[in-house]
């Protein structure tokens, strides 16, 4: 089932969309969801060192000024402003982005649609936008005098010699890429990075208890939809809400009786997850109203949301290493804010050349022997020490 959380970053909320398939219909999509979501959760913060919430997203891409030319150097995919992003760039992001789907979710992951757009193209697009954002993000360290030190130019090279070593003889025939032009990525990912710590060094607000509050609860959904073939929803007819209802009811009345919580999840929810820690902000307006407006062990009523129907248990009113948690998220967030504003002004005034013919041509490599996907985390071993 889909969480009630009502908020998803950007891209992620399209990739999470995609994977309501076929291949998770009845229990396997269920298998797969949590999968899913629980490995996307944990690629925003391993892999990308740069905040999901900073740079060029998908639709500030478009936002930006485009200008479609022919003079492209040799396997230039992109020119911002004085910058290039060639073939062999976007081959290395995508090949690696697409084997840790793989490795994660299954080869079978790429059967997923959604509304006529298939996980393959979604996924080419992010790749665009997070090399744009770095692209650009680059650009904005010349305006600041921001470079990288001694030692990070070292483990720039030392990271892309043991990429380069990892990869097979076929990989390096197909990504076309050699040490030097990976030291130069690993260069402008971690300049990237820099920039941001930069212009975020001196936002630490001081964030209370009561406005980080975190609660737990459980919870039984009795869904008001069922998904087709394309994944997509298809609300019920008036019957169908009027059984939903029904069910919702007969739990909630032997929630109220004293039957075990529990129990009555695993009898009637159509939830993958039992349980949820939230602050505020962060789910449907109704369920989190009734949610924060529980005491411990209170039991709401039904509770409508676009999902369905809830009946709510919550477990603690305050959940205090979930609420310390909350505060870093809560200023991760205030950071990215005023990362943004900063980011924003200067991406604004930025010409972009696309060379659309060759960036239409791109695609999975489909080869067997190619399973690279240790690009990123080389990164992160070598740049979190």
């Amino acid at each position: 089932m889909t969480s009630p959380v009502k908020r998803y970053c950007g891209v992620y909320e399209n990739l999470i969309k995609l994977m309501y398939y076929k291949v998770w219909r009845d229990n396997i999509m269920k298998y797969y969801h949590k999968k899913a979501f629980l490995w996307l959760a944990a690629v925003v913060v391993a892999v990308l060192v740069l905040p999901t919430g900073c740079g060029l997203q998908n639709g500030e891409y478009k936002r930006t000024k485009i200008v479609l030319t022919t003079g492209f150097g040799k396997d230039e995919v992109f020119r911002i402003d004085e910058i290039s992003c060639t073939l062999p760039e976007i081959m290395v992001y995508l090949t690696n982005t697409k084997n840790q789907y793989e490795q994660a979710l299954g080869s079978q992951i790429w059967q997923a649609s959604y509304n006529g757009e298939t996980l393959e193209a979604n996924i080419k697009e992010t790749v665009l936008a997070r090399l744009a954002r770095i692209k650009a993000m680059n650009l904005l360290a010349g305006k600041y005098g921001i470079t990288l030190s001694d030692t990070e130019l070292d483990n720039a090279a030392r990271a892309a010699q043991i990429y380069y070593e990892s990869l097979n003889d076929k990989e390096r025939e197909l990504l076309k890429t050699d040490e030097k032009l990976l030291c130069r990525m690993y260069e402008e990912y971690a300049l990237a990075g820099k920039v941001y710590q930069y212009l975020i060094a001196d936002i630490n607000p001081e964030i209370s208890d009561d406005e980080a509050r975190t609660i737990t609860v459980q919870h039984i959904l009795i869904k008001t939809y069922s998904l087709n073939d394309q994944g997509e929803r298809v609300p019920y007819s008036e019957e169908g809400r009027k059984e939903a209802y029904r069910r919702a009811s007969e739990a909630l009345t032997k929630a109220r009786e004293g039957e075990e919580f529990m129990g009555l999840i695993a009898e009637y929810s159509e939830d993958n997850n039992p349980s949820y820690s939230f602050g505020k902000g962060t789910m449907e307006p109704a369920f989190e109203e009734a949610a924060f407006n529980l005491g411990t062990d209170e039991i709401s009523g039904i509770v409508e949301s676009e999902h369905g129907y809830h009946i709510i248990k919550c477990i603690s009113t305050f959940d205090k290493d979930e609420t310390d948690r909350n505060k870093v998220k809560i200023v991760e967030q205030r950071r990215k804010e005023v990362f943004n504003e900063e980011y924003s002004g200067f991406v604004g005034g930025l010409t972009r050349n696309l060379n659309q013919k060759l960036w239409d041509s791109v695609g999975f490599l489909e080869d067997d022997t190619v399973t690279t996907s240790s690009f990123f985390e080389i990164y992160k071993e070598l740049f979190s020490a």
